[in-house]
This record gives structure tokens, sequence and C-alpha cells, in this order.
């Protein structure tokens, strides 16, 4: 039995595993997100489709711009979780004070007026860095995560160029119709 230094250690550890635990497990199981919980990242979606929304081309949500920056939060953009959780419960709460219900609930163009106070107020850098972030997933590489089925580049005239062993007729055809995307 350990006691002294060494049991006051073993019990400061326990207890961190055990907040640990329950900081994993505060995600859904099923949940298909990595680093946003499943309201944030339906709070982010709303966002993102106020910004580009669809229209006879898709928009950040048919190009999968939420599941880049989810997947670029637990790289690239890790240091900015924390800016993330702060601005999304935000803009929440600017929502439930305004129209009794979260933001992603609202429709687009009472979204679309939260956000342009939004991006007037204290928190412009937030406002701004979620814009350069979806920009980023809706024309960027779709090996990054967004852009699926190369959206943006298609509705700008641009070609994917192939991937060293792939045909380029199954990178053009979506894959939605059995190509690469």
């Amino acid at each position: 039995m350990l006691t002294g230094e060494k049991s006051l250690n073993r019990r400061k550890f326990i207890a961190t595993a055990a907040a640990a635990s329950a900081a994993a497990c505060s995600r859904s199981k099923n949940s298909p997100w990595r680093a946003l919980r499943d309201d944030e990242a339906r709070t982010l979606e709303a966002w993102c489709e106020c910004l580009i929304p669809e229209d006879s081309d898709p928009g950040a949500k048919r190009a999968g711009v939420v599941r880049y920056i989810d997947v670029q939060l637990t790289k690239k953009f890790k240091r900015h979780r924390k800016a993330y959780e702060r601005v999304l419960a935000a803009i929440n709460v600017q929502a439930r004070r305004a129209y009794s219900r979260d933001f992603a609930d609202a429709p687009l163009d009472a979204r679309t007026a939260m956000l342009e106070e939004f991006e007037k107020g204290p928190d412009k850098a937030a406002f701004n860095m979620i814009l350069d972030h979806t920009l980023q997933g809706f024309y960027g590489n779709p090996r990054h995560g967004g852009n699926v089925d190369y959206a943006s580049w298609r509705m700008v005239g641009v070609t994917p160029v192939p991937v060293r062993g792939r045909l380029l007729y199954s990178i053009l055809e979506p894959a939605s119709k059995g190509g690469q995307g």
C-alpha cells in the first residue's frame, strides 16, 4: 500500500484521469465530429451557410466546410479551439436574446443580420477567423476535408488536377455518380 506523498500523487493521477475521461465522454459516442460538439457543429454550419449560401451552386454546407474546420481544429487550427467554443456560444446567446432560439434555428435573414452586427462588434477578430476558415474550406483542396466533389472549383471552372494513379474522368465525375469526386 502506498502512503504519504506517493499516495497523494496517485490520488491526483486518478482525479486527473477521471476528469479527462469525463471531458472525452462529453461528446456523443456516435458523433461524426473530431473536435466540435454536435451543437457547436450545428451552429457553425448555420454560420458558414450565411457566409456562402447555396444557390445554383453548392454552398458551404454541401461543400463540407464544417468538416474541414473540424478536421483542422485537431491539426493546424488547434490553437483556435477555445476561440471557436467562445464565439459559437456567444452567437447562440445573442440569438436566444433576440429570437428566443439557437442561432441555427433562426431564419436565414435573421442569422445574417446577427452576423453583420457581430462583425462590427468586439468579436470582429473571431468573425474574421471563421470567415477565413470558411473560405479556406470552400476553395481549398478537397484532400483537407472541405470542397467536397470539387464544388467551388467546378463553380469557377477550374479543372481538378488528377492525382497520380487516378484517371481524370473519375475525378471530374462527382463522387455521387461513381467518380472519385
